[in-house]
């Protein structure tokens, strides 16, 4: 059964993840950091790894880890979404070094 706090924790893990398909979409298809923060997409992404641990470290949790298992794979969806958008902005930022260099005189 889903207590409360699960649930609104459910609600908020999945809100922030359904935006971020999306932003990576955004950033593949830019071809630019430009607009990005490194130290924004890192502080989520840590943010991501102190959740998982803290599912991990929670021993309620873990007890009843096989009918709330759910809730983790939420975090590590989010947590794989963060890493590609990362993956991209470090492709971006390469890109536009390059295309800055093609423009200098």
């Amino acid at each position: 059964m889903i207590d409360l706090y699960e649930l609104l924790e459910i609600i908020m893990v999945v809100s922030f993840g359904v935006s971020w398909p999306f932003n990576v979409v955004k950033s593949y298809r830019a071809r630019t950091a430009k607009g990005k923060s490194l130290v924004f997409l890192l502080c989520i992404f840590f943010g991501y790894i102190a959740g998982i641990a803290s599912k991990f470290l929670n021993e309620g949790y873990m007890a009843a880890f096989a009918s709330k298992w759910y809730v983790l794979i939420f975090y590590i969806i989010n947590f794989i979404m963060v890493g590609a958008d990362l993956v991209l902005y470090v492709r971006n930022k390469r890109l536009d070094a390059i295309a800055a260099a093609k423009n200098e005189p």
